[in-house]
């Protein structure tokens, strides 16, 4: 389900991707942390532009190996704890990287974050879905309730 691909130039050379078609395999976004952590390793942390492009070429890649891949959102490693005020205009600040990476880097779907029980950060890959306001839901970030399963 995972391959590990390993580059040079980032501060965290590998990343492994993990994407199950069977849906009952799928899971929230806690047991995607524990699993990316039993691995040796922490949910992603996204620190720039081109880290983000790494990533979107990786899944185009994945889509283009024949895979099979299809519609299905990938848990990063960004969320925000229940303390916070989710409701205010605060909230998009509010939210933090798994691994303590302290990056401002942010890649929000129009009019993402919308908070309230959405506490957890999902990167879209929903290649069949009609664009929305924001464009095709590809890549971009939008937060979900924690327990969803992706």
């Amino acid at each position: 389900s995972g391959q590990k691909v390993c580059y040079g130039a980032f501060k965290r050379s590998c990343y492994k991707l993990a994407y199950f078609q069977d849906l009952s395999r799928r899971v929230g976004f806690q047991e995607a942390r524990q699993a990316c952590e039993i691995d040796g390793g922490a949910l992603l942390s996204l620190e720039s532009e081109a880290e983000q492009q790494l990533i979107e070429n990786m899944l185009q890649n994945l889509t283009k190996s024949g895979s099979g891949i299809s519609d299905g959102d990938f848990w990063i490693g960004l969320w925000r704890s229940g303390d916070g005020m989710a409701t205010s205009s605060a909230c998009p600040d509010l939210y933090q990287w798994a691994d303590g990476s302290t990056s401002p880097f942010r890649n929000w779907y129009t009019d993402e974050p919308s908070c309230g029980s959405e506490a957890c950060v999902v990167m879209y890959h929903q290649p069949t879905a009609n664009p929305g306001l924001g464009g095709p839901y590809l890549y971009q970030w939008n937060d979900d309730r924690c327990n969803m399963k992706h």
